[in-house]
């Protein structure tokens, strides 16, 4: 079948509308080429002849395995070891220098393959070992990326932004077929535990956290969806808990509780 490769303005905006009416994610009008590079792979594959046809089943209801795959290709993922690395400065001087004697939740809250939250458990291991109560939930809305995360296998490039001690302690190199790539130790991956989740469907919260990472996500939202997640993400804070962004997002002004104590570093006191 021909492929017609041309995506129009009606298509682009119904794309966006599906898109955001399922996670809250919002596509401006400079994202339409993004949009038809990552679908176009889609069209080929199942034989369709334009987008419009991939519209319509994508709206099926019997569609849902596609949904997934659509919804995995259109959201970004853009991660690394330690990105921001003044947020994991912060968190070192922040924590409780003392034995932990209560447990310590964290959240990476789009965890995306998984180094966000990697790297904040070699930080906590680090710090108080393996032995202490502290845990960490990563969750994510790509299907895949939430896998990926729970493999913890990486390429070897990615290795360069990991300190060196936490690297030799927390980290092997592949072998044989894993050459190319290294994975996390089986004892650090005991502490985080990976989850698909859509931030703009989360069901009532059960887990109060004492340290949210959302960051580089509120810059994919409107501002009314941006307060309304920033507000539900607070419901899932314990008081005097810290809620961290990116350097780039702000949320001041959200909720009266919230205290910037360093850039991108907020600590709720309701």
């Amino acid at each position: 079948m021909q492929l017609e490769t041309d995506l129009s303005e009606q298509s682009f905006r119904l794309i966006s509308q599906w898109l955001y009416q399922r996670s809250g994610i919002h596509l401006g009008d400079e994202k339409k080429v993004l949009v038809k590079a990552r679908l176009a792979a889609r069209l080929r594959d199942l034989q369709l002849g334009n987008f419009e046809q991939y519209l319509e089943l994508i709206n099926s209801h019997s569609a849902a395995s596609e949904q997934q795959i659509a919804l995995n290709s259109l959201t970004t993922n853009e991660t690394y070891f330690f990105r921001e690395e003044a947020h994991f400065e912060f968190l070192q001087r922040w924590l409780p220098k003392a034995p932990l004697c209560q447990p310590l939740h964290c959240w990476s809250a789009a965890a995306s393959s998984g180094q966000e939250a990697y790297s904040l458990a070699m930080m906590l291991a680090d710090k108080y070992g393996f032995n202490t109560d502290w845990n960490i939930q990563g969750t994510d809305i790509n299907s895949e990326m939430v896998q990926a995360a729970r493999r913890a296998v990486y390429p070897l490039a990615q290795a360069d932004r990991i300190p060196l001690p936490k690297l030799q302690k927390y980290c092997r190199k592949g072998r044989g077929k894993d050459s190319g790539s290294f994975m996390v130790t089986p004892e650090l991956r005991k502490k985080v535990q990976f989850f698909q989740l859509n931030l703009m469907q989360m069901s009532a919260e059960t887990v109060r956290f004492d340290v949210i990472l959302l960051r580089n996500v509120l810059i994919y939202f409107k501002a009314t969806d941006r307060k309304y997640l920033v507000n539900q993400l607070l419901q899932r804070l314990k008081p005097g808990g810290l809620l961290l962004v990116g350097h780039t997002e702000s949320i001041n002004g959200y909720d009266e509780g919230l205290k910037l104590l360093q850039p991108a570093c907020y600590q709720w006191l309701p």
